[in-house]
């Protein structure tokens, strides 16, 4: 049980790879708070957690209203105590050329993706340095540091977490907190839209991202994996 005795908040951890992270960060005994704006979707989380033994607190809300995030921030500290671990993994991708990508899909990437993960690490932060210590896990990808045909408006919301969590990663290490950017390739979930039967196997599985992050998060405190890409060992 590396995390016995640890607190985590997962973002976006209703489905994919936030549920996969949670699921996992549990089973090596840590009590999770669930959040994602789906109520049944993490229920179904928690109960899963639960019937291997785990625990599991949901905390719903709308990350990007600040009201709400504040609202599932306080929840967290009241149900866990202190939050050690805090993975932002809730994000949105709108996929057009940009002649054809709208302002509004623009805006709703960049509300989520960036804004409301620099509000979220700002209200942990401030408990983290309180209890001096922690570790957050930004969830970025490798169209932050690649480009594609499509893929403008969300790369670029990626590329801007990376410089975000390089940065935050500076500023606060000299307080023993931890931050770590985690780069993954195409993962087998309905992110971009339905599963490809005819991928599976080739790309990767939310299961390997949480393996990855626990990894991270388990390392000795005076180590820090600061970023790392995961890609599937032979795509072919």
């Amino acid at each position: 049980m590396k995390l016995k005795a640890r607190t985590a908040l997962v973002t976006g951890a209703g489905r994919g790879i936030g549920r996969a992270i949670a699921e996992r960060l549990a089973a090596e005994g840590a009590v999770v708070a669930l959040n994602a704006r789906t109520e049944r979707d993490l229920r179904e989380v928690q109960s899963s957690i639960s019937a291997r033994g785990g625990k599991a607190v949901v905390a719903r809300g709308d990350i990007t209203d600040d009201q709400a995030l504040k609202n599932v921030v306080e929840i967290v500290e009241r149900e866990l105590g202190r939050i050690d671990i805090l993975v932002n993994n809730a994000g949105i991708g709108r996929f057009a050329p940009v002649r054809e990508l709208s302002v509004d899909d623009f805006d709703a990437m960049w509300a989520l993706n960036v804004r409301a993960l620099f509000q979220t690490t700002k209200l942990v932060l401030e408990r983290m340095e309180r209890q001096e210590s922690g570790v957050i896990v930004n969830v970025s990808s490798l169209a932050g540091k690649n480009a594609f045909i499509g893929g403008a408006g969300y790369a670029a919301t990626k590329w801007a977490l990376i410089g975000f969590s390089r940065c935050l990663m500076l500023e606060v290490r000299e307080k023993n907190i931890r931050v770590i950017t985690v780069c993954p390739g195409s993962v087998d979930t309905t992110f971009s839209g339905a599963r490809n039967p005819d991928k599976a196997g080739k790309i990767l599985a939310p299961d390997d991202v949480a393996e990855a992050v626990l990894a991270a998060v388990t390392l000795p405190s005076r180590a820090m994996l600061s970023e790392m890409d995961i890609r599937p060992t032979n795509p072919k």
